[in-house]
C-alpha cells in the first residue's frame, strides 16, 4: 500500500501592533520608542518568539508600530503586547489603552496609509515613506524576513509613490518641521534679526534649516553629536557647526531652539535654560523639541520667557494648513482600498500555492512508485499488456482514493455544498 499524505499548510497572518500620536501623548510615546542603537537587540528578541515569522519595527516621533508575520495561534494579541511591554519596562495596564492592533487585510491597508502620509500628524507629509522604506531596510538587514512580509512593504511602497503621481496629498509644504518654521514666524515678526539654533542633523533638522534659510534667518547655528553630517547641511545652508558640548556654552545667542535628535535622555536642561536666560537679560526663547523622546526638559516651559512647544504642540499649527489636502486624501483612501483589496487576493492565492505543490509532488511519487513496480516486472518477464492494465489499474486506484472518501464523507454528512465543491474541484458535470 502506497501512502502519500499532503502536508498541513501553516496558517499564516500579518499584523500590525502599535501606538502613535492619536492614541498616546508624547510622555508615553517617547517610552515605547526603539531607538537606532537597540534596533538589532529588539528585532532579535522580537524573533525569538516562537510564533513570529518576520518582523519589521517602524519607529518614529510619533509612532512606534510593528509590522508582523506569524503563525495564527490562539492568545496572539496578549503574547505580543506582552512581549512589548516586558521589552520597555512597562506594565500592560500602561499601554493597552493606547494600543492598536490590525491583522489580515486591516493590517495591510494601515501600512499602506501610513506610508502614503493618511495617518500622519501631518496629513500627506512625505518624510514618513523615507521612515518606513528605512525601517524596512533596517530590518532586513541581518534578520530573516517572511515573503509576505517582505511583499506587503513593496507593494506598499509602490502603492505610496502612486498616491503621489495621482495626487494633491504632497503638494503644499506641510510638515513638522514647516509647523515649527510657521510658530517662529508667527511670534518673531521678522526672521531676518533672530538667530537659530538648530540641534540634530537629521532629516526634520533639514527641512527646518532649509525654511528658515528662504525665510533669511539672520543667522543659523546647527550643533550635532558628529560633525561632518551637519558640515553638509551647514554648507547649504550657510550655517555654523558646533558640537553639543558646546550647546551650554552658545545657548544665549539663539532666540529660536529646534531640536530633533535620536538621544535617549535631554539634551538641553533646566539649567542650562536658566543660565542662558539670565546672560540674555530675559530676553525671551522659543523652544520647539521635536524629538521623541523629548530633547529638552519638560520643566524649561515653566521658565518664565521661555516658550517650549512639543511635537503635540504644533497639532494646531499643522491643523490650519490642511484643508487644501483633505479632498486628495479622499482619492488617496480609494487608492489605499483598491491596492490593499488587490494585495490580499494575491496573498489568499498564495495559499493555495503550497496544497497545489504539495498534492503535484504527492501525484509524481504515486507515479513513480507505481512505475518502478511496472518496470521490474517487465524486467522479470511479465506480460507487457497485463502489466499495463495494471499500472493503470493501481494509479486509477491510488488517484482517486482520497477524493473518493471525502465525497463519501459529504455525502453521508449530508453537505450538498461540499459535494458541490467536491464535483468542480474534480472536473465532474
Amino acid at each position: 500500500m502506497i501512502t502519500v499524505g499532503l502536508t498541513q499548510p501553516r496558517t499564516m497572518t500579518l499584523l500590525a501592533l502599535g501606538i502613535n500620536h492619536k492614541t498616546a501623548p508624547v510622555a508615553l510615546r517617547e517610552r515605547v520608542t526603539f531607538s537606532p542603537d537597540t534596533l538589532d537587540q529588539a528585532l532579535n528578541s522580537l524573533l525569538a518568539q516562537p510564533l513570529v515569522q518576520g518582523g519589521v519595527v517602524l519607529s518614529t516621533c510619533n509612532r512606534t508600530e510593528l509590522y508582523l508575520s506569524v503563525e495564527q495561534q490562539e492568545n496572539l494579541q496578549e503574547q505580543l503586547v506582552s512581549w512589548l511591554c516586558d521589552y520597555h519596562h512597562l506594565s500592560v495596564e500602561e499601554v493597552r489603552k493606547s494600543l492598536y492592533w490590525h491583522q489580515g487585510d486591516e493590517a495591510v491597508s494601515h501600512l499602506m496609509r501610513v506610508a502614503s502620509g493618511l495617518d500622519s500628524l501631518v496629513l500627506g507629509e512625505p518624510q514618513i515613506l523615507g521612515q518606513v522604506k528605512k525601517a524596512f531596510s533596517d530590518s532586513q538587514r541581518g534578520h530573516s524576513i517572511s515573503s509576505e512580509l517582505e511583499r506587503m512593504f513593496q507593494k506598499t511602497f509602490s502603492v505610496a509613490k502612486r498616491v503621489r503621481t495621482e495626487t494633491e496629498i504632497g503638494a503644499s509644504a506641510v510638515s513638522v518641521a514647516f509647523a515649527a518654521c510657521t510658530l517662529a514666524r508667527q511670534i518673531f515678526e521678522s526672521l531676518s534679526t533672530v538667530t537659530v539654533l538648530m540641534v540634530g542633523a537629521g532629516e526634520t533638522i533639514e527641512l527646518a534649516a532649509r525654511h528658515l534659510h528662504q525665510h533669511k534667518v539672520k543667522k543659523l547655528i546647527i550643533a550635532n553629536r558628529t560633525g561632518e553630517r551637519a558640515q553638509v547641511l551647514a554648507d547649504e545652508v550657510g550655517a555654523e557647526v558646533i558640537g553639543l558640548a558646546e550647546i551650554d556654552a552658545r545657548l544665549a545667542e539663539a532666540d529660536i531652539i529646534i531640536s530633533s535628535t535620536a538621544s535617549p535622555l535631554p539634551i538641553i536642561g533646566k539649567g542650562m535654560v536658566e543660565r542662558a536666560l539670565k546672560q540674555r537679560r530675559n530676553q525671551p526663547i522659543l523652544l520647539v523639541d521635536i524629538a521623541v523622546p523629548r530633547d529638552v526638559e519638560p520643566e524649561v516651559g515653566k521658565l518664565p520667557n521661555a516658550y517650549l512647544y512639543s511635537v503635540d504642540d504644533l497639532q494646531a499649527i499643522i491643523e490650519s494648513n490642511m484643508t487644501q489636502r483633505q479632498a486628495a486624501a479622499v482619492q488617496a483612501e480609494t487608492i489605499v482600498v483598491q491596492e490593499s483589496s488587490e494585495f490580499m487576493s494575491w496573498l489568499r492565492a498564495q495559499s493555495a500555492v503550497e496544497t497545489i505543490r504539495d498534492y503535484r509532488s504527492q501525484a509524481e511519487q504515486v507515479g513513480e512508485k507505481l512505475q518502478a513496480r511496472a518496470i521490474a516486472a517487465l524486467q522479470q518477464g511479465a506480460d507487457p499488456e497485463a502489466v499495463m492494465r495494471d499500472l493503470a489499474h493501481r494509479l486509477t486506484n491510488r488517484l482517486i482514493h482520497a477524493p473518493t472518501k471525502s465525497l463519501q464523507q459529504a455525502a453521508r454528512d449530508g453537505d450538498g455544498e461540499r459535494l458541490q465543491i467536491l464535483r468542480d474541484s474534480l472536473g465532474l458535470e
